[in-house]
């Protein structure tokens, strides 16, 4: 008998909600996808993760509900790479606030992060250590829904880049971006400690459970000896330097929603056929353009993953 290949994802909708970061969409956002990736995308709900902060509204029991940690999260990618084998589609949409965390005072420049429900940050090192773990033959596409989201995986080649326009935007949304000072604060008054290293917060608030980055910091020099083509993917939201909006159901009439997530829900729902990663995004880019958004979405890939088709997509069956 053939072997069928898997198709795995981890969906993570991060509103904050009770908070003064909260947000709206997100958590929609990856409902929606989820939907998509059974129905033309061919995953079975059994393989799909869904990670929300919904039960902090709702009251649910924790045993019910999977919170959107940083310990959380990096669990369950980790769980999804280390039973990836070759020919497998791994999938991971991640909506919710980004940041830049500013290097040290000698390097020039920022890396990216994401910022779980409880602020243990998972960064560009973590994301390029999963995607080097991956077996020859399978591919992991990332999607971020969040600001700063340009160069999630670190050193990952870039196709689709910064935009030199950028044009006003007379809409009303809010960012989905924490700054790195806010962040900073945040974490102070959990440790208590008088420094500005977020290294020194993040291990004394989380331990063994917080970034590679700040865990074992000569790591990252190390994962970067042998980079080559890999089989990582990343659709981001915006550039490193941008914000991604999440849109108010009061002021969009409507769901809320992420303004990059329901993007490329509009194309994908548009175009039936199979699309390559790089249409994907070129395709986003013009629908948030149309719809006033100044946000530009990128792609982050080897030269063959960028024609490659997005997620794989099966070639319909005939009736």
């Amino acid at each position: 008998m053939a072997k069928v290949n898997k198709r795995l994802a981890v969906l993570v909708g991060c509103n904050y909600p009770n908070t003064q970061y909260e947000l709206h969409g997100c958590i929609n956002d990856v409902v929606a996808m989820k939907d998509v990736l059974v129905k033309r995308f061919g995953f079975d709900p059994t393989n799909i993760e869904l990670l929300t902060d919904a039960s902090a509204v709702t009251g649910e029991g924790s045993s019910s509900v999977v919170l959107p940690t940083g310990e959380n999260i990096k669990a369950a990618l980790s769980k999804m790479v280390s039973q990836a084998e070759a020919g497998d589609v791994l999938y991971f949409h991640y909506s919710g606030h980004g940041t830049r965390i500013p290097k040290s005072a000698h390097i020039f420049g920022h890396d990216e992060a994401i910022v779980p429900c409880d602020f243990n940050l998972i960064t560009d090192v973590d994301f390029r250590q999963l995607v080097n773990q991956l077996p020859k033959g399978a591919s992991f596409t990332i999607l971020s829904d969040s600001c700063h989201s340009g160069g999630l995986i670190d050193k990952e080649k870039e196709q689709i880049g910064p935009s030199t326009y950028r044009a006003a935007s007379s809409l009303s949304y809010k960012a989905k971006n924490i700054p790195f000072e806010s962040i900073l604060e945040h974490l102070t008054t959990l440790t208590g400690i008088n420094t500005s290293d977020i290294g020194t917060h993040l291990l004394e608030s989380f331990g063994a459970n917080a970034s590679l980055k700040f865990l074992t910091p000569q790591l990252e020099s190390e994962l970067f000896d042998f980079l080559k083509a890999d089989e990582g993917i990343l659709l981001s939201g915006c550039q490193a330097d941008e914000t991604s909006a999440d849109m108010n159901p009061m002021e969009s009439g409507g769901k809320a929603y992420g303004a990059f997530s329901n993007a490329v829900q509009m194309v994908l729902k548009e175009n039936s056929g199979r699309l390559s990663n790089k249409e994907v995004v070129m395709m986003a880019r013009k629908v948030l353009e149309a719809q006033g958004f100044d946000q530009h979405p990128c792609l982050y890939c080897s030269d063959e993953n960028a024609d490659a088709t997005f997620l794989c997509q099966p070639e319909a069956k005939p009736y």
